[in-house]
């Protein structure tokens, strides 16, 4: 899923031999001149997508994610989070952990109850299953079009549709590459809590049925999310599991953070409703005991 292009041009390299140690070392290093399409930004300050005004001294992520890929990092309190939709057809898998007590996560069912809507979008917060808030939705270029409700794909399910779905494979499934990703944060397949679904949209129907919607999506959708606490984010880009399409059919994902401020109780969100009040109290109350910051 990875395309490089090397100094002879897209897709090609100085012809080397690796039947020898010298020649596989050198062979290695000619690939540091090669351009790669999906990965990390080394340093994120060299990105070239931070938005206007954005001081690059502040990067502290930047990555491309490729379709069926993932990605995942910590990001300390404050963090604005930008991820964009590239081409208009990906599907951000989001799990999040607090990042100093991971046993505290993303809780689907009290972000979608406590805030009296099933359907995010600006202004919407993500809250743990301890009442606090993780991430809040600070811009939403997409009119609202993601999911709560489904969670994310399976190996059986994969299998079923695709005929395969190893994490190795052809058709990854979004479960397994969570828990790759989630791994090397000494986390395990057990703690991996239900997700959302940035950038496709499920609609409940009035008799309950669940209704993924088929309107093309936006390229350059843009969801910003601001880390209320020092968070564990990671991504999952594989196709949702309600996606009709027969076809193993999802696109990169642009991954992009720097450093910001959290919401204070002078920001409008704060005060937004009393039920999101309590959870930023609940938030700033565990603060204080030198639990969440970095």
């Amino acid at each position: 899923m990875t395309r490089k292009a090397g100094p002879n041009g897209p897709g090609t390299h100085a012809v080397s031999t690796t039947s020898t140690t010298r020649g596989a070392q050198e062979h290695a290093r000619a690939q540091a001149a090669s351009l790669v399409e999906y990965g990390p930004t080394i340093p994120a300050a060299g990105a070239h997508d931070l938005p206007p005004g954005i001081d690059p001294a502040t990067a502290l992520w930047a990555e491309t994610v490729a379709p069926g890929g993932y990605a995942a990092r910590v990001l300390p309190r404050g963090t604005i989070l930008r991820i964009v939709d590239v081409d208009g057809d990906a599907c951000a898998n989001l799990l999040v952990f607090s990042a100093r007590r991971p046993t505290e996560r993303l809780n689907v069912a009290d972000t979608v109850k406590v805030q009296w809507q099933a359907y995010l979008a600006e202004g919407a917060l993500l809250l743990s299953d301890m009442g606090r808030v993780l991430l809040s939705i600070v811009t939403d270029t997409t009119g609202g079009r993601h999911d709560a409700l489904c969670g994310v794909s399976t190996l059986t399910a994969n299998v079923a549709k695709y005929g395969s779905g190893d994490v190795s494979g052809p058709h990854p499934n979004g479960r397994d590459r969570f828990a790759v990703a989630i791994a090397k944060y000494g986390l395990e397949r057990r703690d991996i809590a239900p997700s959302v679904n940035l950038f496709k949209h499920v609609r409940v129907a009035p008799d309950g049925g669940l209704h993924f919607d088929t309107t093309p999506g936006i390229p350059g959708g843009t969801v910003e999310l601001r880390a209320e606490q020092a968070v564990l984010v990671v991504v999952a880009d594989t196709p949702h599991v309600l996606d009709p399409r027969p076809e193993y059919t999802v696109t990169a994902l642009r991954i992009t953070a720097w450093a910001g401020s959290a919401t204070g109780p002078d920001d409008p969100l704060w005060r937004a409703t009393p039920e999101g009040e309590r959870a930023f109290r609940n938030t700033e109350d565990a603060l204080l005991e030198g639990g969440l910051d970095v």
